[in-house]
């Protein structure tokens, strides 16, 4: 368990400025490196992508479907990720560049890019870890804290969560349409079917384009049409999963914190900062893991300096652990495995209410 040092409103007030320094240090050393790297990620995707709809063209013999399932899984995962997620936040709005707008950028998943914009951007990155006002925590289906209110559906959990992170596109997606405030009768039907209209929408141009155009192509190409359907379904499934095993290892782990809603009362920046710490954890990997997770291995960072282009955040995350370690606060950090084997407990572990869980230990 975390034993963080209580921080006096001045210590706060030094703790913030500290990491308001630091981002404006970053924002003003931004330049062409930064353009380069983020232009070079694109062309990676756009190359991975054709190398693997090529490939597959050879049907199903194992090397070039393996190969070619891989490569198109590995274009999904870095449009998700370093990509999409990062250009989204607008990290890349000072390079002008139409392409790289957050405001206009969509990607290459179920959930519509407006979608996420709203949920993630606004409402993740405001009430991060905030219960009652940051609909991350279990996404609706899951109970990962002892502080959330137990259900009975929640036994069930480790099925709902295989399901989840198999479709786990789709659960980000629907979760701007707040389906639960439509069926308690808080949202009106006039007010969900535009929502409904772009959430099929888009759905429906993303299985267009993998289950139906490069099938389609394919067998005008004399290939295979089932080989290259099957490649694009491992293709999704490979991201989904890679996607859900990244983003609860970077909020749901043994030390993160989840907070009440008082806590938003005169919230303080210092204060600002302290919670989105307290609430996320880090990875530890190589240069290539840190690309292939958007660098959300970082997530520390991430949520201190969402604005900021994350490939920034490996230099960032030093400096930050400094600040934590000189304030008496915990930087939680670990490997891949050790995280997510604690994610792994905590859906096991509250998926009983709280006084089971009591008698279970015993």
């Amino acid at each position: 368990m975390r034993e963080d040092r209580q921080l006096s409103p001045a210590e706060l007030d030094a703790f913030g400025a500290e990491l308001d320094a630091l981002r404006n240090r970053t924002l003003a050393d931004l330049g062409a490196a930064d353009a380069r790297y983020i232009r070079r990620i694109r062309s990676a995707t756009r190359l991975s992508a054709l190398a693997g709809r090529l490939l597959l063209l050879a049907g199903w013999f194992p090397p070039t479907w393996l190969l070619g399932s891989l490569l198109l899984g590995l274009a999904k995962i870095l449009d998700n990720m370093e990509l999409g997620h990062n250009v989204m936040h607008g990290q890349y709005d000072w390079m002008n560049d139409p392409e790289l707008s957050g405001r206009t950028f969509e990607w290459d998943i179920a959930g519509p890019g407006d979608f996420w914009r709203h949920t993630h951007n606004h409402i993740h990155h405001t009430y991060t870890n905030v219960l009652g006002m940051d609909d991350d925590i279990g996404y609706g289906v899951v109970r990962l804290f002892p502080e959330q209110r137990w259900r009975s559906y929640y036994r069930w959990q480790p099925l709902w969560v295989t399901i989840q992170a198999l479709l786990f596109q789709y659960s980000v997606a629907v979760q701007h349409l707040r389906l639960d405030q439509y069926f308690k009768g808080r949202m009106s039907r006039e007010e969900l079917r535009p929502l409904l209209k772009q959430f099929n929408g888009k759905i429906a141009r993303q299985w267009a384009k993998d289950y139906l155009f490069f099938p389609l192509l394919a067998l005008l190409l004399g290939a295979n049409a089932l080989a290259v359907l099957a490649a694009n379904v491992v293709a999704n499934l490979l991201r989904n999963l890679w996607t859900f095993a990244i983003i609860f290892c970077g909020h749901f782990t043994a030390q993160a914190a989840v907070f009440p809603a008082s806590v938003l009362e005169g919230e303080s920046r210092g204060h600002w900062y302290l919670r989105q710490m307290r609430g996320s954890s880090n990875l530890e990997g190589g240069r290539l893991f840190h690309i292939l997770t958007g660098n959300l291995s970082h997530q520390i960072e991430h949520h201190l300096f969402p604005d900021l282009p994350a490939r920034r955040y490996a230099e960032l995350a030093v400096q930050v652990r400094e600040i934590a370690q000189r304030y008496g606060q915990t930087y939680n950090s670990g490997s891949f495995a050790a995280q997510f084997g604690s994610v792994l407990q905590r859906i096991w572990v509250y998926r009983l209410p709280n006084a089971e869980q009591t008698q279970t230990a015993r």
